[in-house]
């Protein structure tokens, strides 16, 4: 039977908004549960936590008119149903995909509620994916998850690794400048204890991707970028940095001001100006909709298409720390990839890639 699609619409805007408060309790609740399920899943009441959990989740969407979440919360819910029953052994890929379908439920509520485009979201695909999952032969279903997982981080199959790189691929020309630049990263990152080592984890990110390039970026210019490209920040009132959700007009105008300031003072400097632009850039998206200046793809340059990858990758998996790393990187690389009209697909598949190999790795070692 093929299934009908549901259009993601606001048929109620009191109800919708209901309901998008009601996923803001219950998100963190389902998060924490699967934070805490070990593979085996033996803890019966935590099973039926997240079964009730979605549930909830499935009849607040009736009762709100929020329709287009049912049958993605009623596919996990028998999912969950067939564990419950000593059908099918719970496994951390099957916690993987109730988070990222989570992940993406919200991204569609934000999208609706702001009038932003669905299309990179890929819903009719992912439903389809879901919906066969509680439907598989038990020994099928981690493998099919595993599946699916990979489908939202853009890697239906594992490409070969690349080499884990860091700071050592500098040129060492203008090594004085490099260090004066990193110097003002440090600042920046001292001052929040959440940001502690995110410079290095920006520059070995960018280098891995920028390797795997066919015309890579100049590597001394791309890593002066990452060190200045948030440096305008400290200029910007703290809570500013600090505000969770969407900003209102001032602050977004406030917020737009940073790049051109971090990226005027590297055009100042004589032979930093690729860097600027990389800077001045790294917030433009590929539809339109970035700042501070509206570009569009190949207006964009490609420092700037690497830079805004790696700077969303460590915002996303920020607010997702406290799930662990392995967990906070698959979902941070899901949410990229369902974000395809901001950035540039060529340089997203190699992020996708670097990011693939780092997981592998971290698997390999155990590592959550």
């Amino acid at each position: 039977m093929v299934t009908q699609p549901i259009v993601p619409e606001i048929i109620d805007s009191m109800g919708f908004q209901d309901f998008r408060d009601a996923m803001s309790d219950y998100a963190p609740q389902l998060e924490q549960l699967v934070c805490h399920m070990g593979d085996g899943g033996g803890d019966t009441e935590k099973v039926a936590q997240l079964f009730r959990i979605l549930h909830s989740i499935k009849g607040d969407a009736s009762l709100c008119q929020v329709f287009f979440v049912e049958p993605y919360a009623h596919a996990l819910e028998t999912l969950l149903d067939r564990i419950r029953k000593k059908e099918l052994r719970y496994q951390e890929v099957i916690g993987d995909v109730l988070l990222l379908v989570l992940d993406r439920l919200v991204l569609v509520l934000d999208a609706l509620a702001y009038g932003e485009p669905l299309d990179d979201l890929q819903l009719d695909s992912l439903r389809t994916a879901l919906e066969k999952l509680p439907e598989l032969p038990a020994d099928e279903v981690p493998a099919a998850c595993a599946r699916l997982v990979a489908r939202m981080m853009g890697t239906s199959t594992a490409p070969p690794a690349p080499s884990v790189g860091s700071a050592q691929g500098l040129g060492g020309h203008r090594f004085a400048d490099l260090q004066f630049f990193r110097s003002l990263a440090m600042q920046l990152e001292y001052r929040l204890p959440g940001f502690g080592g995110r410079t290095e984890r920006n520059l070995a990110l960018a280098l891995d991707i920028n390797r795997l390039a066919e015309r890579p970026v100049n590597v001394d210019q791309l890593a002066a970028a990452v060190y200045m490209h948030d440096i305008g920040m400290m200029l910007l009132p703290e809570a500013l940095w600090l505000r969770a959700g969407r900003l209102g007009d001032e602050e977004r105008r406030q917020m737009a001001a940073h790049p051109g300031w971090a990226g005027g003072l590297l055009a100042r400097m004589p032979g930093w100006e690729e860097a600027a632009r990389m800077v001045l850039q790294h917030h433009e998206a590929q539809d339109g909709s970035g700042y501070p200046d509206g570009l569009r793809s190949e207006a964009i340059c490609d420092g700037a298409c690497v830079l805004a990858l790696v700077d969303a990758f460590e915002a996303v998996t920020l607010k997702h720390a406290q799930q662990g790393q392995r967990r906070s990187m698959l979902r941070a690389v899901a949410e990229l990839n369902a974000s395809e009209r901001q950035f540039h697909p060529e340089w997203l598949q190699l992020f996708n890639q670097v990011a693939r190999a780092r997981l592998e790795v971290r698997e390999m070692v155990g590592g959550r």
